[in-house]
């Protein structure tokens, strides 16, 4: 078992316990069991967050781009270097295969923050000139204030880097929320960026659903960034109105894969089988919903059902093999467990469960890779986010319908077209309604192009300048000329 000292909240650069002196289990998916204990932060541990955020903010917000570029440099390296030591957090914390892991989230992880770091000089607006005679007009780009982030747990060190990376480049302060069953992994990054950030640029405070609610209503905060379900994301939207705080919403998804008949099979099925199993599915861009043209639906599923039976799980308490061999994890917690079990075992009399559905082992929350086939439109499995190792099956007759198929959910993250038409390509990706579409691939993500979603799977982009420039504000500055 990991260490079992108690997790400790980060504020205003020391680490404190909670005013109220609770704390909460954290889990080991692997097994099932505690392993230690974090903070369950109150409203006064929200309120003390927060308050070190804003004064450390008079001073941060001063900083130039090349100042900011440097402290980021130095956290890449910190996370760099301490890689090892941070991927066994992670590991323990979530069941993730520790080889995995390490080559497939920490380069990303250190880029994304390197990019950022340069980002933070490369700030853009209009050109400072006379629009209006005798007046000179000047855009100024200037950081939004502190900022309320909310991170997931099934990348909580990742999607962590995507919270704070592009916050702090562009002059803000973070309080940040880790989930409440995964919030080592960012207490350790607390750690590593200690002697490296000024007190109280950097936050992190411990808790559950309340907390995460406290922060969203707390006064200070002037923007709250969550990535999490589209029903978190309507609370946080809701509650920020209170105090018209800016809402950043990278929510749910259900990402349709459209399989045209004259795709390469081999290439799409084990395309999809890793963007629909990699980590246990639980990404909300997975390659979940496949949408594969009538004449091609045999050979597809059987090519999906030999993917299937390849996957391996990760099989150490603490995350499986060292190797980079393709591993899952646990889902993450029971609640999850039970929805993903949920919506296979209530699959309709017309659709089979033609792999997986089952639970496995004893100890832990292991799930079974599963292929579903025979679904249609209205099925709960297609119109509900699974978040787990289950892909689905549907056909459709020609372009037209796949399009339908494709928009007619309440989700608008990401989709991906398997095609060797060109144009057909172009057309059904400028068609599709979501944030990003993949061509022949699922699921490749680079630091400079932007990642986020339309309809309920949210609004604002995390990655790229986009990214950078949703944490800024934009401020006319006019100068009156004459004598």
């Amino acid at each position: 078992m990991g260490d079992t000292k108690q997790l400790s909240n980060f504020v205003g650069g020391e680490f404190v316990p909670p005013a109220a002196g609770s704390y909460t289990d954290v889990i080991n998916p692997s097994t099932g069991e505690a392993y230690t204990s974090a903070p369950l932060s109150g409203e006064a541990d929200v309120d003390a967050a927060c308050q070190a955020a804003e004064r450390a903010f008079v001073e941060w917000k001063r900083t130039t781009p090349g100042e900011r570029m440097d402290y980021l440099l130095k956290m890449a390296a910190a996370i760099e270097s301490d890689a090892a030591a941070l991927v066994a957090v992670e590991a323990e914390n979530t069941g993730k295969p520790v080889g995995l892991t390490l080559s497939e989230e920490i380069p990303p992880m250190v880029d994304q923050i390197r990019f950022f770091a340069g980002a933070a000089r490369m700030l853009e607006g209009k050109a400072s000139t006379e629009y209006m005679r005798d007046y000179s007009s000047t855009i100024r780009r200037e950081p939004v204030g502190v900022i309320g982030s909310v991170a997931p747990w099934n990348y909580p060190m990742m999607m962590a880097v995507w919270k704070f990376a592009p916050a702090l480049a562009a002059g803000n302060t973070i309080v940040l929320k880790p989930s409440d069953t995964t919030p080592a992994s960012a207490v350790h990054m607390a750690k590593l960026f200690a002697d490296i950030l000024p007190p109280g640029v950097f936050n992190v405070v411990c808790g559950d659903r309340s907390t995460g609610a406290a922060l969203t209503s707390h006064p200070i905060p002037r923007m709250v960034s969550i990535t999490g379900s589209t029903r978190a994301g309507k609370a946080v939207a809701a509650a920020a109105a209170e105090t018209v705080k800016r809402t950043h919403l990278e929510l749910g998804g259900n990402a349709p894969v459209i399989v045209f008949d004259d795709a390469d099979v081999a290439s799409a099925a084990e395309g999809i089988a890793v963007a629909g199993y990699f980590n246990a599915g639980q990404d909300c861009t997975a390659a979940t919903r496949v949408l594969v043209q009538q004449g091609l639906h045999d050979e597809l599923v059987a090519a999906l059902l030999e993917q299937a039976a390849t996957v391996e799980l990760s099989r150490d308490e603490k995350g499986g093999d060292d190797d980079e061999g393709f591993y899952i994890p646990p889902i993450n917690n029971p609640t999850q467990l039970s929805h993903v079990s949920g919506l296979v075992e209530r699959a309709p009399s017309h659709a089979g469960v033609l792999s997986g559905g089952v639970r496995l082992g004893e100890h832990g929350y292991f799930y079974a890779p599963t292929l579903v086939d025979g679904l249609r439109q209205d099925d709960e499995l297609v119109r509900t986010e699974v978040f787990g190792p289950v892909i689905t099956v549907q056909t459709f007759t020609d372009e037209a319908e796949a399009i339908g198929l494709a928009n007619d959910t309440p989700y608008g993250l990401a989709a991906s077209v398997w095609t060797q038409n060109h144009g057909r390509a172009l057309r059904v990706s400028a068609a599709i309604d979501t944030g990003c579409v993949w061509i022949n691939c699922h699921i490749p993500l680079v630091a400079e192009m932007p990642h986020g979603g339309v309809k309920q799977s949210g609004y604002g982009k995390d990655l790229s300048m986009y990214s950078l420039e949703e944490y800024t504000r934009v401020k006319h500055v006019m100068s009156y000329l004459g004598e």
